[in-house]
């Protein structure tokens, strides 16, 4: 996927070029071009890394900024990085100098015989000296290339000039292993994280505990921003319901019962719910990436979540999911072929959203209220049940080969701690709203109107009449069918098991836990699915939906009538 951004203040090129920024992960590429054009260096994800191609414009240059690669994997990114290695005129390698051997044996023979230049981040990390600069111009010597010397966080006019020179008359790469080797590998100490036993426990603290801030932080500001927006928009709905024509009113304003599914009703609250969570998660996140220790969280969980069928590195990705599953299921573009489908069924069974946790939160406490119970015993018990459920669905399902023991993790690199640049936040940031608001709503869009006119056929009271004796299999009253359908097509349907002062209908604690666990996870919303769907095939998500929907009915089963025995 190529998206296109001007290019401005950058030094002027000979002509009219193709520029190929290409590296392993976390070498910098993203933060090297930001700092040599002076603009944000486009949308990222995961260890610092691109996720989808980005192409930059200029009057005289193009520069494609390309996802990390590991060529031993069967990464998307990596493909698609390859894919982009043969867009451009002109290859800008770039190579960490921590570990600059390695990095120049991986990724050589990939530019053999191409035009290019090496340029050399994190030098700052290697002991100055006329040794380190001798090596720099053997090595500059035996590729037939100029290398050049920068710290991608403080690149200086000299630098930038130096590099832009250098593009202008590149060298040719002669060989795709060099017979001189630069001679140091430099990593920090190990710390905490390094632990074996701190260090999982750690990991496990530093990813949930933003977590929950995050969750409870957005719903605090949306329940703030809930009657403000309330009190504009309803007078509008209200007009549109009396004056405008019905045609009109099946797309913008169309109900079922308590719950609308027209546009007005669905989309601003779509913003005052999920868009904060996905922003302050966003932000969370990018910290955690720019600042080198996201990598240390991978190399520490990986041994716990193999067995799982994911690397390290997929669990940022499904805590990631309860900002919003879009971002999410995207982001695992840069899973491995053997983890990938692990991850995406993580994220559709248990990463609860931004809309579908506030609603389940709710209605325990309506619940709670109800029943003169604890709400925040009956949410620690919900979020256990799902939990545990959730990993006890992905031990069952995943492949043997993504939780063989050879299933390692693929980059070993311990990272420098640094503090996050505003700019990596920034490109954080600005790659999931981008993928927020060009991915994710356009799909909600069309659920509105597919919904609102299924609703106003009939379609869903006809599903909710159909399925109201099934639920009670469940032991769960008929009145709770609805609830459930309207979760399938998006999750904050939960929200009607609870009315203003309590529940919407008579039920007992276990059926409410039972009512929104079943609710939650019997399928993902029609967003995610579809999302799943164009990432992967109709027919791979049709076998996911499946499963789920089977593994679902099978822990509800356990939950409604094993839980009547604990409550």
């Amino acid at each position: 996927m190529l998206s296109t951004r001007g290019l401005e203040n950058t030094l002027p090129l000979v002509s009219q070029q193709t520029i190929v920024v290409i590296g392993r992960e976390s070498v910098g590429k993203s933060q090297l071009i930001s700092s040599l054009t002076r603009l944000a260096a486009g949308e990222t994800n995961f260890r610092g890394s691109t996720v989808t191609v980005e192409q930059y414009r200029s009057a005289d240059a193009i520069y494609i900024d390309t996802p990390g690669i590991f060529r031993q994997s069967d990464t998307d990114t990596t493909r698609r990085a390859l894919e982009a290695l043969q867009l451009g005129d002109t290859v800008l390698l770039v190579v960490q100098a921590t570990q600059l051997d390695e990095d120049l044996a991986e990724m050589l023979p990939l530019v053999q015989s191409r035009q290019g230049v090496v340029a050399v981040t994190f030098w700052d990390k290697v002991q100055p000296g006329e040794a380190a600069i001798e090596a720099i111009e053997k090595l500059s010597t035996d590729a037939g290339v100029p290398f050049i010397t920068v710290d991608a966080r403080q690149v200086t006019d000299g630098i930038r000039t130096r590099v832009n020179a250098s593009l202008n008359a590149p060298g040719v790469f002669r060989k795709s292993a060099l017979s001189v080797r630069a001679g140091w590998r430099i990593e920090p100490k190990a710390g905490w994280l390094e632990h074996r036993v701190m260090g999982p426990v750690l990991a496990i603290a530093l990813l949930l505990v933003p977590a929950l801030a995050t969750i409870f932080g957005a719903n605090r500001l949306a329940d703030v921003l809930n009657p403000i927006v309330a009190a504009w928009i309803n007078p509008l709905i209200a007009s549109v319901n009396a004056t405008w024509p019905s045609w009109t009113r099946v797309v913008l304003t169309a109900e079922q019962g308590q719950f609308g599914y027209g546009l007005l009703n669905m989309g601003p609250f779509l913003l005052v719910w999920a868009l904060p969570a996905v922003l302050l998660f966003a932000v969370i996140l990018g910290a955690y990436k720019a600042s080198g220790i996201v990598e240390r969280i991978n190399v520490a969980l990986h041994p716990l979540v193999r067995p799982l069928g994911l690397s390290g590195r997929d669990v940022v990705r499904v805590v990631m999911g309860f900002g919003c599953n879009v971002p999410a299921v995207i982001s695992t573009r840069a899973c491995s072929g053997c983890s990938r489908g692990p991850a995406i069924s993580a994220i559709a069974f248990g990463a609860a959203c931004s809309y579908q946790l506030p609603a389940t939160l709710a209605v325990l406490s309506a619940a709670a209220v109800s029943t003169g119970g604890s709400a925040v015993l009956l949410s620690i018990g919900f979020l256990s049940y799902l939990l545990v459920t959730t990993l006890v669905y992905l031990r069952l399902t995943a492949p043997k080969v993504a939780s063989s023991p050879l299933n390692v993790l693929m980059n070993s690199r311990r990272p420098f701690m640094q503090w996050p640049a505003p700019s990596a936040l920034w490109r954080e940031a600005r790659g999931t709203l981008k993928q927020f608001f060009l991915q994710a709503m356009p799909i909600f869009v069309l659920i509105c109107v597919v919904a609102s006119v299924l609703a106003r056929c009939g379609v869903l009271d006809f599903c909710s009449s159909v399925l109201g004796p099934v639920v009670a299999i469940f032991n769960l009253p008929a009145e709770s069918a609805l609830p459930v359908v309207l979760a399938s097509v998006r999750k904050d349907g939960i929200f009607l098991f609870a009315a203003e002062n309590g529940l919407a209908f008579p039920m007992t604690t276990v059926q409410v836990l039972t009512g929104v666990y079943l609710a939650g996870v019997l399928f993902p919303c029609l967003v995610t699915a579809l999302t799943i769907a164009r990432e992967t095939s109709w027919r791979s998500t049709g076998m996911l939906l499946l499963r789920q929907a089977l593994f679902a009915i099978g822990f509800t089963l356990i939950l409604a009538w094993g839980g009547r025995l604990l409550l």
